[in-house]
């Protein structure tokens, strides 16, 4: 099994968005700890696809918020045609009451998969006020 590999990216509630740089397909976790506005989360929305996620899981707050965005961006994207296999984006809410993070790391980790792209890297956006890079991915390393 080829492994994903992990990067870690906080982002406090209305930050500016960084550029991401080229970088190939992804797949990206939204860990949404606190509420945004949603100019901002739409915002988001359109970098991820801008930048290359093929795959979004949003957990936490507002996680069906949150692919709705992606997949309107994802739309927005090829201007509401129909995708190439290549630019289709998949997306997924995880709501926090029913399913832990660790959950979503191992589903992310073992059985998450793009039908048409190999997505080995893995973009963890946290959207807090105050990162955890270090509990995050311990507990990634660990799902």
């Amino acid at each position: 099994m080829q492994r994903k590999t992990l990067t870690y990216l906080h982002l406090p509630p209305d930050a500016d968005l960084p550029d991401l740089g080229a970088r190939p397909p992804f797949l990206a976790i939204v860990l949404a700890e606190d509420e945004v506005a949603e100019m901002w989360l739409w915002d988001v929305a359109r970098w991820l696809v801008a930048s290359g996620a093929r795959y979004v899981q949003a957990w936490g707050k507002d996680a069906e918020a949150w692919i709705e965005a992606v997949d309107d961006a994802a739309l927005e994207a090829v201007d509401y045609e129909d995708a190439p296999e290549d630019q289709h984006v998949l997306a997924t809410a995880h709501d926090a009451g029913d399913e832990d993070v660790d959950e979503v790391f191992w589903f992310t980790k073992h059985r998450a998969a793009h039908p048409a792209l190999p997505l080995d890297a893995v973009l963890v956006v946290h959207i807090a006020s105050r990162p955890r890079r270090e509990a995050i991915e311990t507990a990634y390393a660990d799902a």
